[in-house]
C-alpha cells in the first residue's frame, strides 16, 4: 500500500475552502482541488495527511472514482516538457547517435548481445533513419505537437535500440522507456503545447487523478526499491563504493572526518537513507520542502559522480509530480506581465470528459462510471503491481542470475556493485586438429559488459564460433578464465574453465550449471586484506586470489615486475614452476619468490578454497620515475642556474630546445616531455576560469550534435537519392568529423602501472 498511498497525490494540510490548485468544475462553484472530493466537503484527517478518505478504498467503485478526480494538468505538461527536452539531448549523447557509424557500419564483423535471438541492426543508413524518428519524437513530446503520435514515434525505436544490445542496458535507461510509455497513456498535452493550441477542446483541461498516480508511483517505486536493494551486506558496510569518499565533491565532510568514515556514513549511509526515505518525504506537504532540498544535492552530485547522461536531470524534473500540480500556472502568474505572453496559461483549468466530477457538477462526467475508466484504473493497479513484482522476479529468470540477481536493468540495483577485473583468458581448441590458442580477451566486440553476465558469455561463444572458421579453426571449442573481485572480495573465477562454453547448455529459465558460486565465507576477509595492503610501501602492489579445489592458475610473471612473491592466506597449494621442471608445497603462511620472466601455475589441492596473494614492484616503473625525477631537478638547476656542466644535445629539449639535427631520441626525455605537457594542459584546465570551463564544455557539446546532425542529413540523402562515389562520401564524413582546433584531451597520470597478468 505503500507505493499506492505516495502515488494518489501529494498529502495536503489546508484550511477549509482553500483551493491551491486553481480548478473549477464550473464558473459558479468553488475550485475542486487534485484528489479532493466534490463537493466542498471539508477534509478529514486521513485526506489531509494522506491525499484521501480510507473508505474510498473500500470498493471497486469508489477506487475508481478517487482514480478520475479532476487534477490540474500545469505540473503533468511540465513534466512532459522537460522529459521530452532531456530525451533529445540523450539521443545523440548516450543513446549514440553521434557515434552511430562506429557500432553500426556496414559489413562490420561484430558480435552483438540482443535479448531476443531473431533482432538484428537495420543497415547503417536505415540506423540514422530510426535514430531521426527517436529524435524527432522526443521533439514532439517536448512541444506537445502531435502528441500520441510522437510518443509513439520515440517509443517504438527506443525500445527497439535497447533490445537490441543488452550492453548497454542499466536501470535509467530502462526508466527512460518506462517513463515514455506512462506518458503516451496520460493526458500531458493538455497544458503548454503545441496540441492544446490546434484543438481547443483539450487546451488547460483537467486530468484525472491516474495520470499523476501512474508517474508518481514510478518514481517512488525507483527510489524504495533502490533503498531495500542497498540494504544488502556489502553496502552497509562501505564495500560498495568505497573509493568515492575521497572524490573532491566529499571534501566538506572530510574536514570532519576521516576519509573511511566519509565513505562509510556520507556515501553508504547518506545513500540508503535518502533512497529509503525520498518517496515517503516528496508525499507529504510538510516534509517535502526538506525532501526537494536533499533529492536535488543528490542528484546534482551524482550529475558530477557518474557517467548517467540525463537521468539525474530526468529524477529532478520528476520531483515536480509530487508538489501541488498547479505550482507551474502560479509561477508563471507570479512573472512580469510583459513576460506571460510567452509563458503557458494562468487560468484556471476546464472541465474534462475524461474526469469524474460527481452528481451535480456541471460539465465532465456525472453519474455512473464508463468501462473506460474502470480499464484505466485496473491497468493503473496492475501497472503498479508489477513494477514491485519485477525487481524481485529473479526466481523466473534464473538464467540471467550471476554473482547478483535478475536481469541488468529494471532490479534498481544502482551503485550496488563494484567490479574489478584482474584476469581474462580465452582458449580456443580446433576440433578437428586439437590446436589450441587463445584469443584477445573482446575481440570482435565494441563491449566488455560479456565479461559479467552468463547470457553474454553464452551468445559470445556462439558468435566466436561462427566467426573462427573463417580464420581456419575448424569446429572451435572455447574456454574463458574469468577472475573478478566484486566489492573488494579476492579475485575468484566466475565461470568453469573446463567447460567449452560453445556446447555449454544456457536457458533463460534455468540456472547456469557452469558458473561457479561467489565465495560468501571469504567476505569477513576483507578487513584483514585491507590491513595487508594498508601495512605495503608506495612502490608495492598485492592481488589477493580465490581458487577453487581441483582448479590451477597458470601465471606469467613480465621481467618489469621484480621481487613477486607468492604467499598462502589460507588451504594449501602446488606452486609449478614450469620451466624449471620443480614443485613446491606450500600451506598457510608460508610462500615463495616468484622468478620473473617464466610461467608457474598454482594448484589448490586442499579440500576448501584456497587463499594466496601476490606482492610485486614494477621495478621498471619504479626505474623510470626515479630517471624522470632526475631530469625534472635537472631542469630546475639549468633554469636557476645551479647547474654548471653544459647539457649533452640529447637532454636539451627538456629546456624546450629542439633536438640537435642527427642526435637520436632518448625514450627517457620522449617520455618526461609527453609527461610535462600533460600536467601543463592539467594546470591550465585547473586554473581555468568558469567561463573558460563553460566555453569548453560548449565547445565539446556543439561538435558532438554538429556530427550528430551532420551524419543524419547525409544518411538520409543517401536513402533519398542513393549513395555518392566514395570518395565524396569520404568528404562529407570528413567535414562532419572536423572539430575546429579543440585540444587535445589528457590521460591521467599513473596508466604505466601495470600488475601482473594471471
Amino acid at each position: 500500500m505503500a507505493a499506492a498511498a505516495a502515488a494518489m497525490g501529494p498529502a495536503r494540510r489546508r484550511r477549509a475552502g482553500r483551493g491551491p490548485e486553481e480548478t473549477a468544475a464550473a464558473p459558479d462553484k468553488p475550485p475542486v482541488p487534485c484528489g479532493d472530493p466534490p463537493g466542498g466537503r471539508p477534509p478529514g484527517r486521513a485526506r489531509r495527511l494522506l491525499g484521501f478518505e480510507p473508505r474510498e478504498l473500500a470498493s471497486w467503485g469508489r477506487l475508481v472514482w478517487l482514480l478520475h478526480r479532476p487534477c490540474d494538468p500545469a505540473a503533468l505538461g511540465a513534466f512532459r516538457a522537460a522529459f521530452g527536452l532531456l530525451m533529445a539531448l540523450d539521443v545523440p549523447q548516450e543513446r549514440g547517435l553521434a557515434r552511430l557509424d562506429h557500432r553500426y557500419l556496414d559489413g562490420l564483423e561484430v558480435c552483438r548481445f540482443p535479448l531476443l535471438p531473431g533482432l538484428r541492426p537495420l543497415p547503417l543508413d536505415w540506423m540514422y533513419l530510426v535514430y531521426g524518428v527517436m529524435l524527432l519524437g522526443a521533439l514532439g513530446i517536448m512541444v506537445g505537437f502531435c502528441y500520441r503520435l510522437s510518443t509513439l514515434a520515440f517509443l517504438g525505436p527506443y525500445w527497439y535500440l535497447l533490445l537490441l544490445d543488452k550492453t548497454t542496458w542499466n536501470n535509467h535507461s530502462y526508466l527512460y522507456g518506462l517513463l515514455a510509455f506512462q506518458l503516451a497513456l496520460v493526458g500531458a498535452d493538455r497544458y503548454w503545447s503545441i496540441d492544446g493550441l490546434l484543438h481547443p477542446q483539450k487546451r488547460n483541461a483537467h486530468v484525472p487523478l491516474w495520470n499523476y498516480t501512474l508517474l508518481r508511483a514510478q518514481i517512488f517505486i525507483v527510489y524504495f526499491i533502490a533503498g531495500l536493494k542497498k540494504l544488502d551486506a556489502d553496502w552497509v558496510g562501505g564495500y560498495s563504493m568505497s573509493s568515492l569518499g575521497r572524490h573532491w565533491l566529499f571534501a566538506p565532510f572530510r574536514l570532519v572526518l576521516s576519509e573511511e568514515m566519509t565513505s562509510l556514513l556520507v556515501v553508504h549511509g547518506g545513500g540508503l537513507a535518502l533512497d529509503l526515505s525520498a518517496g515517503f518525504l516528496l508525499f507529504f506537504d510538510a516534509t517535502r520542502p526538506l525532501a526537494l532540498v536533499f533529492v536535488t544535492y543528490f542528484h546534482c552530485m551524482n550529475s558530477q559522480l557518474f557517467s548517467i547522461g540525463m537521468f539525474s536531470y530526468t529524477m529532478l524534473a520528476s520531483s515536480g509530480l509530487f508538489c501541488d500540480a498547479s505550482w507551474p500556472r502560479r509561477l508563471c502568474a507570479r512573472c512580469p506581465q510583459w513576460l506571460r505572453g510567452g509563458l503557458p496559461s494562468t487560468e484556471p483549468p476546464r472541465c474534462s470528459p475524461d474526469c469524474h466530477y460527481g452528481e451535480g457538477a456541471a460539465g465532465g462526467a456525472r453519474g455512473g462510471l464508463r468501462l473506460r475508466q474502470h480499464l484505466a484504473a485496473a491497468f493503473t493497479l496492475l501497472y503498479v503491481a508489477e513494477q514491485l513484482f519485477l525487481p524481485y522476479s529473479h526466481f523466473i529468470t534464473q538464467g540471467y542470475n550471476n554473482w547478483t540477481n535478475g536481469l541488468y536493468g529494471y532490479s534498481w540495483d544502482m551503485m550496488v556493485h563494484s567490479r574489478f577485473h584482474q584476469h581474462v583468458k580465452i582458449t580456443y581448441r580446433d576440433g578437428l586438429t586439437g590446436e589450441v590458442g587463445y584469443l584477445k580477451p573482446g575481440v570482435f566486440t565494441q563491449s566488455r559488459r560479456w565479461k559479467d553476465h552468463a547470457d553474454m558469455l553464452k551468445q559470445y561463444s556462439t558468435c566466436l564460433s561462427a566467426i573462427l572458421p573463417r580464420y581456419n579453426i575448424s569446429q572451435p571449442q572455447l574456454y574463458f578464465d574469468i577472475w573478478v573481485s566484486i566489492n573488494e572480495r579476492f579475485q575468484q573465477r566466475l565461470v568453469d574453465p573446463r567447460v567449452d562454453l560453445v556446447r555449454a547448455e544456457w536457458s533463460p529459465w534455468r540456472r547456469t550449471p557452469w558458473l561457479l558460486p561467489l565465495l560468501l565465507e571469504l567476505s569477513p576477509w576483507r578487513e584483514r586484506l585491507q590491513e595487508l595492503e594498508s601495512g605495503l610501501d608506495g612502490h608495492t602492489d598485492v592481488v589477493f586470489i580465490a581458487d577453487f579445489p581441483g582448479l590451477h592458475l597458470e601465471n606469467f610473471v613480465s621481467e618489469d615486475l621484480g621481487n613477486t612473491s607468492l604467499r598462502v592466506l589460507r588451504g594449501e597449494v602446488l606452486v609449478e614452476l614450469v620451466e624449471q621442471h620443480r614443485n613446491h608445497s606450500l600451506r598457510e603462511g608460508e610462500g615463495l619468490q616468484v622468478p620473473p620472466g617464466e610461467y608457474h601455475k598454482v594448484h589448490t589441492v586442499s579440500p576448501e578454497p584456497s587463499c594466496y596473494m601476490y606482492t610485486y614492484v614494477n621495478t621498471t616503473a619504479l626505474a623510470l620515475e626515479k630517471n624522470l625525477t632526475r631530469l625534472q631537478e635537472l631542469r630546475e638547476r639549468v633554469q636557476n642556474g645551479t647547474e654548471t656542466e653544459p647539457l649533452p644535445p640529447e637532454l636539451r629539449p627538456i629546456l624546450g630546445e629542439p633536438l640537435v639535427a642527427g642526435t637520436p631520441t632518448d625514450p627517457v626525455v620522449a617520455a618526461f616531455l609527453r609527461r610535462q605537457r600533460r600536467l601543463e594542459e592539467l594546470g591550465r584546465r585547473r586554473e581555468a576560469s568558469l567561463g573558460q570551463r563553460l566555453h569548453r564544455f560548449l565547445r565539446k557539446k556543439y561538435y558532438l550534435f554538429r556530427r550528430s546532425a551532420l551524419m543524419t542529413l547525409i544518411s538520409l540523402r543517401n536513402l533519398a537519392l542513393g549513395r555518392p562515389p566514395l570518395e565524396q562520401l569520404a568528404q562529407e564524413v570528413a567535414f562532419a568529423n572536423w572539430r575546429g582546433e579543440e585540444e587535445e584531451g589528457t590521460r591521467p597520470e599513473g596508466e604505466g602501472q601495470a600488475s601482473p597478468e594471471l
